[in-house]
């Protein structure tokens, strides 16, 4: 079976049985784990107006997006031994493996790394301990849609606290959007099927994110993008912190859906590419930090609008490299090297 993240096999329940793929679902798996692998490359940059509008824009929906989706492909999870071996295999171990080498190559190339290793995930490693927390609660989760409210609730009183072991900021932080997603049924993904004027709408509000990103820091702080902090770390009281939140997360539930509704329906050569996220998103950090340590990414700050849009193009054509077959063959076994457990039972 293709290995994918999240947005992918880390949100499907079924690891085992061979499934009629969706190519739409495979389209926004490919393209929102290729604009996560953008955003960190445009993360890396010297800080430019341009860059900074562009980065926030993209961090306003695609991790909500990213979120949701892997919500709505964790909707038939249980609490059977086969899930829960999935659950193990499939984000545990990778976790356990791939955050101490990213840990030390980081450290390696002389980039400095805080936190405790395995308690407080580092960079990108994040999303595999948080997204394994949410799977095993996916089956209380989807129970009723009261849990919807009562998330967005849970994600508000977050704020209040700072929780940095296993990045349980984050868990709560933007667990709205993975139960959204565990509630949404294909009849109802099926409703943003395009129409010309629900593109049209969707542009519209894209276009409006655009805007609003410009005015960041005027607004708030890039940093409740994250939802990796509390409200008074980030330097807000409570309410104001709350406020600012619940805005940030309608923001995100936005852009989601009209990125979700521009989407391709088709299928094409980029769709196959949708069943390699794990490999892409497990293996891009360390390209994007090699990157980063010859130094070349200095450039931005002399020309920020060319080094902007080269590093966009990169982040793109990387993220297809690790996706295409030839390679996503021989990655991924590294990213799920327990699969010939769960095919076993």
């Amino acid at each position: 079976m293709p290995r994918s993240l999240g947005v992918g096999s880390l949100g499907r329940s079924d690891t085992v049985r061979r499934v009629v793929r969706n190519p739409w679902l495979d389209n926004a798996k490919f393209w929102l784990v290729t604009f996560v692998v953008v955003g960190h490359a445009w993360g890396q940059l010297e800080p430019g107006e341009d860059a900074h509008r562009l980065y926030d824009f993209v961090y306003a929906w695609h991790i909500p997006a990213f979120v949701l989706v892997s919500g709505h492909l964790s909707r038939s999870v249980t609490w059977s031994r086969r899930h829960l071996l999935a659950a193990v295999t499939m984000l545990l171990v990778p976790y356990l493996l791939f955050e101490p080498a990213l840990y030390f190559f980081r450290r390696a190339l002389g980039q400095s790394e805080d936190g405790v290793l395995w308690l407080e995930p580092h960079w990108t490693m994040w999303y595999l301990i948080v997204l394994l927390g949410w799977r095993l609660a996916a089956p209380l989760l989807v129970r009723h849609w009261l849990w919807v409210p009562a998330s967005v609730a849970i994600s508000l009183a977050a704020g209040l606290l700072e929780l940095p072991w296993f990045d349980l900021n984050r868990f709560f932080g933007l667990l709205p959007f993975f139960v959204m997603g565990l509630h949404l049924e294909r009849r109802h993904l099926a409703r943003l099927a395009g129409t010309w004027w629900l593109r049209l709408l969707a542009v519209a509000a894209l276009a409006w994110i655009y805007t609003l990103a410009g005015h960041t820091d005027d607004l708030a702080r890039t940093a409740f993008l994250y939802y990796d902090r509390g409200y008074a770390t980030l330097g807000y009281t409570a309410a104001e912190g709350a406020a600012i939140r619940l805005a940030v997360m309608g923001t995100g539930i936005l852009g989601s859906v009209a990125v979700l509704a521009l989407v391709p329906r088709r299928r094409s050569r980029l769709t196959a590419l949708g069943g390699a996220t794990m490999v892409v998103y497990l293996f891009h950090g360390f390209a994007i930090r090699a990157v980063e340590a010859t130094g070349v990414l200095a450039i931005s700050a002399v020309q920020p609008l060319s080094t902007l849009v080269v590093t966009a193009v990169g982040g793109v054509a990387l993220s297809i490299l690790l996706a295409s077959p030839p390679v996503a063959r021989r990655l991924g076994p590294l990213t799920d090297p327990l699969a010939r457990l769960r095919a076993e039972r």
